[in-house]
């Protein structure tokens, strides 16, 4: 009889262990979705693991849930949380998912910087898909000593950035996303990109401010060496540029679909029919199409140029006063056809 209770008590042990055997490898080995498609746990610097376990509710199943958490205790994770962006996706298992939250093994992201009209605007965009915040970003570059040691000013600030997309760690700090825009900016300006620039006589900041112009100036791509060509031919002959886009600028009203002679006698610095050269710093964060337009700009000998009378968003251009007033009246009839004051 003791024999069979004996052996009885065994076999339900074994059942018993094999139960939490097959339970335990359930909980970590398990897939942790409930749908196919890739995601993304995003732990900042005010994360608990309360916090984090609201956030992983969010994405995977009740099971995973429960792994994760049997394994936190086991690991006191909630005394080593690493901020981060992790990608989970339908092939990752439980314990895995884990072991990237403890090791803080996260997963590099796409950020978009884009052209923007202002750096506020750019940041604004920016903080939205990286863990640091705008206000803090936005404190650093209102710090006139720390953009100096990076040799901007104010007025030059746009012209540090180059709107492209970069991998990144999504928990970077403000710091840190200046600091890799800053070795963005060095590495955009290789040599041969200087080089182009100082066959030109400009600057960096010079070529950012004269291709913020062309971009305002027109949106075609195919166009914008032609603009460029124009401003520069302008530039070596002493001819104000007289860009509309710097009126609009130095009154601050970009919604301006007809410059009149009142608009033109702003007193700006940065109102080209008031000024000879270049403005102060950029109108705008001009893109790299923008960029490489000016430093491969179009050679030819058009000096004027007015928006076209279909209103295609092109220019005409032209190389004499008498050929640019004809396009003019053409295009100022059209805006009195349709109204436009």
């Amino acid at each position: 009889m003791k024999k069979k209770i004996i052996a009885t008590t065994i076999t339900i042990s074994v059942i018993f262990f094999i139960c939490i055997a097959v339970g335990a490898y359930m909980l970590l080995f398990s897939k942790p979705f409930r749908t196919e498609y890739p995601t993304y746990i995003y732990i900042d610097e005010n994360d608990d693991i309360d916090s984090i376990y609201t956030k992983i509710e969010r994405k995977l199943n009740p099971s995973t849930i429960k792994g994760i958490k049997f394994l936190s205790w086991l690991n006191n994770y909630s005394d080593n949380i690493h901020t981060g962006a992790y990608r989970l996706d339908s092939e990752t298992r439980t314990i895995d998912a884990f072991r990237k939250l403890k090791s803080g093994s996260q997963t590099p992201v796409r950020l978009i910087v884009p052209s923007t009209r202002t750096v506020d605007k750019l940041i604004g965009r920016v903080s939205r898909q990286i863990m640091a915040d705008s206000t803090d970003i936005m404190k650093l570059l209102n710090d006139s000593s720390y953009i100096a040691n990076m040799g901007f000013n104010k007025n030059t600030l746009p012209a540090l950035f180059i709107p492209n997309t970069y991998e990144v760690y999504w928990n970077m700090t403000a710091e840190g996303f200046i600091k890799r825009i800053k070795k963005e900016y060095d590495s955009f300006w290789n040599e041969e990109r200087t080089a182009k620039a100082n066959s030109l006589g400009l600057s960096k900041i010079e070529i950012c401010t004269l291709a913020s112009i062309v971009e305002e100036e027109t949106a075609n791509n195919g166009e914008k060496p032609l603009v460029a060509g124009l401003y520069i031919n302008r530039l070596k002959r002493g001819i104000p540029l007289q860009a509309d886009p710097t009126v609009k600028f130095s009154l601050q009203d970009f919604g301006l679909k007809r410059i009149l002679f009142k608009h033109l006698e702003v007193e700006s610095p940065y109102n080209t029919y008031k000024i000879n050269g270049l403005p102060p710093g950029p109108i705008r964060i001009p893109s790299v199409i923008g960029l490489n337009s000016v430093l491969n700009y179009a050679r030819h000998n058009y000096i004027y140029m007015c928006a076209k009378e279909d209103f295609s968003g092109t220019h005409n251009f032209a190389s004499s006063l008498r050929e640019h007033q004809i396009n003019a009246y053409r295009y100022q009839q059209a805006l009195n056809k349709r109204n436009i004051r």
